[in-house]
């Protein structure tokens, strides 16, 4: 089969390899159907992931349909359709039993697909615990409504959850690429009073605007300045910073009123430094990623209801065979470009 390999540091290949088979009871064999690129498959590329092995297949976001599964699997069977969940939890440890798949104590626990084991940007994927890191597609939902759940879905959803938001509350989100859109999707189904989303990027100020025009947008330069003058205590009530940059960073702490939660959604190529002195007395509560991806059978159940719509966020479709010219695409930010969908049987 194809499959889409992180070779060495900058160096990403399509490559033939043997299709993938069970190694435990608890594995399904997933044939996708719809795989996407994720801006941590470039931190992969560019050196920032250390614990990605070389020689796996990259991608950790698709959807498929299941063609085999082990002894011990029972919750999904060959024929179904499929979301496939960012990160491979056992569901039995002391993590996962209290929700933080994220931590499960496997030794492929966490953010494995795509990064310590071959992902998805494939014909075909292994899933450990495929009990877990399955979920059922509702009949009438099409792959790519479907196609965000695993990963940046999952991600806006718990970064929303955790943020404790209130109907009262103005929550500003740092970042409108498509973790910070579907974090804006996820934040307003608590309907809190406001929203204001800052980006940089021009092109994707008029995307917010034009889909969610209740929601205030503003650049960076001016994001301190009209935060505090559209919320009623000094600053946000809940800061989400999902673009990762220490521009970002400094700008999350700063738009916070005293004794406000800041959600750090991002994955960071250097370390941040908190400036305690600056900061004392804003009492500030910061809680950190990454996602506990265990509310995928919730959106998807959103996604059928329409109370959730991802697809905007898909704007460009490449075969598997032009993958290259896709993450070209994707990595410098052109056209338009959001989320891109990679259709392995191309």
């Amino acid at each position: 089969m194809r499959a889409y390999t992180y070779v060495e540091r900058e160096r990403f290949e399509l490559r033939d390899k043997p299709r993938p088979a069970l190694v435990d009871a608890r594995d399904a064999i997933v044939r996708v159907t719809l795989a996407s690129i994720c801006t941590s498959d470039l931190h992969i590329k560019h050196g920032s992931v250390p614990r990605a092995v070389p020689g796996i297949t990259v991608g950790h976001e698709m959807v498929g349909v299941v063609e085999e599964t082990g002894a011990d699997v029972h919750t999904v069977r060959p024929g179904d359709r499929v979301t496939v969940n960012v990160e491979t939890f056992c569901g039995e440890c002391f993590f996962c039993r209290h929700g933080y798949v994220n931590n499960c104590t496997d030794p492929n626990g966490g953010w494995a697909l795509g990064c310590r084991i071959d992902g998805g940007q494939a014909e075909y994927v292994r899933v450990p615990y495929a009990d877990q890191g399955l979920d059922r597609i509702p009949d009438g939902v099409s792959d790519e409504q479907a196609l965000l759940v695993g990963d940046v879905l999952a991600t806006g959803y718990w970064a929303a959850r955790i943020g404790d938001i209130t109907p009262d509350a103005t929550v500003l989100i740092i970042g409108a690429g498509p973790t910070g859109l579907c974090t804006l999707l996820s934040t307003r189904l608590h309907r809190p009073r406001r929203v204001i989303v800052c980006e940089r990027s021009a092109s994707r100020r008029r995307f917010v605007s034009e889909h969610y025009p209740d929601v205030l947008v503003v650049g960076p330069e001016e994001c301190e300045a009209f935060v505090r003058c559209h919320s009623d205590h000094g600053g946000a009530d809940v800061v989400m910073e999902v673009a990762g940059t220490a521009d970002t960073f400094r700008l999350a702490w700063q738009c916070a009123r005293p004794n406000a939660t800041v959600v750090l959604v991002a994955l960071y190529d250097e370390p941040q430094v908190l400036p305690l002195p600056q900061m004392y007395g804003k009492n500030l509560t910061f809680k950190t990623g990454g996602v506990d991806g265990c509310d995928c059978a919730e959106t998807l159940h959103l996604i059928a209801t329409g109370a959730l719509d991802t697809v905007p966020l898909v704007t460009h479709r490449f075969p598997l065979s032009r993958v290259d010219e896709a993450y070209r695409l994707f990595e410098s930010q052109a056209d338009g470009v959001l989320k891109v969908a990679l259709e392995p049987g191309r």
